[in-house]
């Protein structure tokens, strides 16, 4: 009797712990407990897309419908931004939740820099780390481009597997980078043939079926090459730099592979891009995960629309100029998340976020705790995605370089270059920043430039020092 007793007891506490666990979930993430397994999540990183290259963006030239129906399946963003205007520090400030600033990497990696660099300071964690504690499988397939020197490459850093370059914006066919073969398994070279986003494709879509099959939740991270520009130094010699697509994506046009026009040819990589992205989503199909994956598409930077980079032929919308700069062009990205059940179909939000909110987002989806030994600059979206609830973010800062920026409600600070005047938009009434309204509202400057300062400061809470190659090789 008192052994059934016992057992009862301890089966009421038993109880009684999942009721607590499953509270608290719904607690972090706004949901309804419920008796499902981890969410998994898979964050597509692409690199340089424009605000305004999709089809569901209001693109009516280019042909994608594999992210027309992600968006209209889940939630599409329209003032979502990046914090930093270029690959390397985009990259860094996603996967640390934290800013370029406090994080450490904040300039764009040099090839030395990309091969054997420290990158990303090793004090420093990232999504993989943090998932793998609660069991995740981990996989990333495609562009790393934050330091692949001992201890910085991806196997390393908390990621169970790896296909992918070192460097940035390889040849899209033979895997090059200045000149080497920069194609890794793991930490080894790899050789392989194909089209670098058919590869980065197979690769999520076999590891996505592989979890599903051992029943494990699983984070995969797939920060596609595509659509990067292919500059000369990647080409082979007397071969015309020139955007790369497979001959199937000029046939979706009718146009043959030869096509001269750039951007009839740009239009071909975003369609294969597109391409990659359904064959992800049909895997998590097929293996009967789309119900319980977070599925997050985000650029890592605008488009580069100077004509030595990409001929110009991207879109930025209605917005001003493009990557490097802070204009909203550079910075305001297309961005959709869908999570069928828990995420809304069909949705358009304005609401503020930025790419620093995913770290967060996946630990509290997740049931994890935030960090309590780091700052962390990005804050949960879920509420405000599911619920409705207001941004988390009162203001955004934005830096690259000597630049800076805020947004703060519909007003935008921001000086381009060092020494240059502060200029003043409302992004209300001109989002495409023609009208300067600095000379005319003084106390809005004054105000806005004191709030930069300020973070700038905050910044330096928490930081890790910035790694330089020279520095990292001799100790200078």
């Amino acid at each position: 009797m008192k052994e059934a007793i016992g057992s009862l007891s301890r089966m009421k506490r038993l109880v009684l712990s999942g009721l607590i666990l499953a509270t608290t979930f719904a607690c972090h993430t706004g949901f309804t407990a419920s008796p499902s397994p981890p969410p998994n999540f898979v964050f597509l990183y692409v690199d340089n897309l424009g605000y305004g290259d999709l089809g569901c963006y209001g693109n009516s030239e280019v042909k994608t419908p594999h992210l027309d129906r992600l968006a209209a399946e889940g939630t599409r963003c329209t003032d979502f931004y990046v914090v930093t205007s270029t690959c390397t520090a985009s990259r860094g400030a996603v996967l640390t939740g934290r800013h370029p600033l406090r994080n450490g990497l904040l300039h764009q990696l040099v090839v030395e820099e990309n091969w054997h660099g420290i990158g990303l300071p090793h004090r420093e964690r990232i999504i993989p780390q943090y998932l793998k504690e609660a069991g995740y499988a981990t996989g990333c397939f495609g562009k790393w481009n934050i330091g692949f020197a001992p201890g910085s490459r991806p196997t390393e850093r908390g990621f169970d597997e790896f296909l992918g370059c070192r460097s940035g914006n390889i040849n899209y066919f033979t895997h090059t980078y200045h000149g080497e073969y920069d194609l890794f398994r793991g930490t080894e070279l790899h050789h392989m043939e194909g089209y670098s986003g058919d590869l980065f494709a197979e690769a999520a879509s076999d590891f996505i079926q592989r979890q599903s099959e051992a029943r494990r939740p699983f984070f995969v991270y797939v920060p596609f090459n595509s659509p990067h520009y292919v500059s000369s130094i990647n080409m082979a010699e007397g071969e015309k730099p020139q955007w790369q697509a497979p001959d199937r994506a000029f046939a979706a046009y009718g146009w043959d592979p030869g096509e001269s026009e750039e951007k009839r040819r740009y239009l071909a990589v975003v369609t294969a891009l597109d391409e990659n992205v359904g064959q992800i989503l049909a895997a998590l199909d097929t293996a009967g995960q789309c119900e319980n994956t977070l599925v997050v598409f985000l650029s890592d930077m605008g488009p580069i629309l100077r004509p030595t980079h990409g001929l110009g032929v991207a879109s930025a919308g209605i917005y001003r100029d493009g990557a490097p700069s802070l204009y909203e062009g550079g910075i305001r990205i297309p961005a959709i998340l869908r999570w069928p059940g828990k995420i809304p179909s069909g949705k358009v939000s304005n609401a503020l976020l930025s790419h620093l909110d995913l770290l967060p987002t996946f630990l509290t989806a997740a049931g994890l705790p935030l960090p309590e030994n780091r700052i962390l600059d990005g804050r949960d979206l879920l509420p405000c995605l599911t619920r409705g609830v207001a941004s988390p973010h009162e203001r955004i800062f934005f830096h690259y370089g000597d630049a800076f920026a805020v947004r703060d409600g519909s007003l935008k600070l921001i000086r381009p270059k060092a020494k240059a005047p502060w200029e003043l938009y409302d992004l209300a009434a001109d989002p495409s920043e023609e009208n300067d309204l600095a000379a005319g509202r003084s106390q809005d400057v004054e105000r806005l430039a004191s709030l930069i300062e300020s973070w700038k400061e905050d910044e330096k809470n928490d930081a890790s020092t910035p790694m330089r190659y020279l520095r990292e090789k001799t100790g200078k």
